[in-house]
């Protein structure tokens, strides 16, 4: 890890699909689809970090309308499929929101997401991160992608400001 996370500041969270939101394993049925499943509790998340105002972002390499379907149910608003090249829709996105890369958390776990990664303010990766993205990260979930690591990242960052619903 580069350096210590320090979520207070962060104002928006990006986020890759496969191997975030998705245990990276693709489901293939007899016509071709792919298919990819998603934990709820990430979503619930996903909905409670927008509904107090945070920016989220979805930038991804794939292309998969049952993942679209999914992200747009859920709010976001900011779902990029098909993207190659991350880093310049990052900073565009950031320019759109009016936020510094300080102020922003990216979550990625292979090799397209590095770049992204090294950028944020806090760049962090599941447990199960391939070895360049766990190098590189500051902050290292303890969870596996598709198993809540989305949803430890939004929590920390709400807690952290005092967003998160008290018990």
């Amino acid at each position: 890890m580069r350096k210590e996370a320090c979520f207070e500041n962060i104002q928006a969270l990006v986020f890759d699909v496969d191997g975030v939101f998705t245990d990276s394993r693709l489901l293939v049925t007899e016509r071709g689809e792919l298919l990819r499943r998603m934990n709820t509790r990430d979503g619930l998340a996903v909905k409670m970090a927008l509904g107090v105002n945070l920016n989220i972002g979805v930038i991804t390499g794939g292309n998969s309308q049952g993942v679209a379907l999914r992200l747009r149910g859920l709010g976001v608003e900011h779902y990029f499929a098909g993207v190659s090249d991350k880093l310049p829709v990052l900073k565009q996105l950031l320019d759109e929101w009016g936020i510094s890369p300080e102020a922003l958390l990216y979550m990625g776990d292979d090799l397209p997401d590095l770049a992204c990664i090294q950028y944020a303010g806090i760049g962090a990766c599941p447990a199960n991160a391939a070895s360049e993205a766990l190098k590189v990260s500051d902050y290292v979930s303890p969870v596996k992608g598709g198993a809540g690591c989305v949803r430890d990242v939004i929590e920390r960052v709400m807690k952290s400001q005092n967003l998160w619903p008290a018990v």
